[in-house]
């Protein structure tokens, strides 16, 4: 059940899409950005910070520093309290999976550890797999993830090359499209819930195709209704502000 504050109501006006800007940044908004490959969520945090001269920003959802798309970040304190509300709206991506090589980060983060040949794999066998992706789904998060475990993120024990157990956790996958199949490379799109990982999708699909796989690519393409063609591009909303 959702919390009270994952339930307020979004006022239209805290949202700011490309080419509009807030006067008053303090007075709280929400800024559409489309992230582009390379920084992480927080060098975007840092840059809003710094532009508008406000030093609470937070966001909707951190993506990744390989993935691009749709970044939200949440200005000031009317902003930031609507945090629950955006995270809990459904988000699509598309993404590319290569089947036949396993990574540790499960994305290319990281070097690939292992391969197998996916040469046998057909459209047919993907379709045939598609069906358990789809729905209510148990999930166990990356090692490289900030998921805390005995107090410490994931990421930091990974890097310390440890790996522990992780309770698997139940996410809701609700549309799941196969788009392209070029072996071993497949292109697809996912509309989940909050707290879907697409790399462990990624990871899941090899793993029931017994190949392995990890994530090539990645775009966040929307958020419930926010959709990253509204998205400021990093480096002009930089110059905006």
């Amino acid at each position: 059940m959702p919390s009270s504050a994952a339930q307020r109501d979004i006022p239209p006006d805290i949202v700011f899409k490309r080419p509009d800007l807030p006067d008053t940044p303090e007075d709280g908004a929400a800024l559409l950005v489309d992230k582009p490959s390379g920084p992480t969520s927080f060098d975007v945090i840092e840059i809003v910070r710094e532009g508008t001269g406000v030093g609470t920003v937070g966001h909707a959802g951190t993506l990744d520093p390989m993935a691009t798309g749709l970044l939200i970040l949440l200005v000031s304190r009317p902003a930031t309290r609507l945090q629950e509300a955006f995270m809990q709206l459904p988000k699509e991506y598309e993404g590319t999976v290569r089947f036949g090589e396993r990574t540790p980060s499960l994305d290319t983060e990281t070097d690939v550890v292992e391969e197998t040949d996916p040469s046998h794999i057909t459209r047919d066998d993907l379709e045939a797999i598609r069906p358990h992706f789809i729905g209510a789904i148990q999930q166990v998060p990356p090692m490289y993830s900030a998921v805390k475990v005995d107090g410490e993120r994931l990421y930091e024990k990974a890097r310390r090359g440890e790996t522990v157990d992780r309770p698997p956790r139940e996410v809701h996958i609700d549309q799941f499209e196969l788009l392209e199949w070029t072996p071993p490379d497949l292109r697809f799109r996912v509309q989940c819930s909050k707290g879907t990982y697409i790399r462990s999708l990624a990871r899941d699909m090899g793993d029931e195709l017994d190949v392995g796989g990890h994530l090539r690519a990645l775009r966040r393409m929307s958020v419930g209704p926010y959709v990253t063609d509204n998205a400021w591009p990093l480096e002009a909303l930089r110059e905006a502000l």
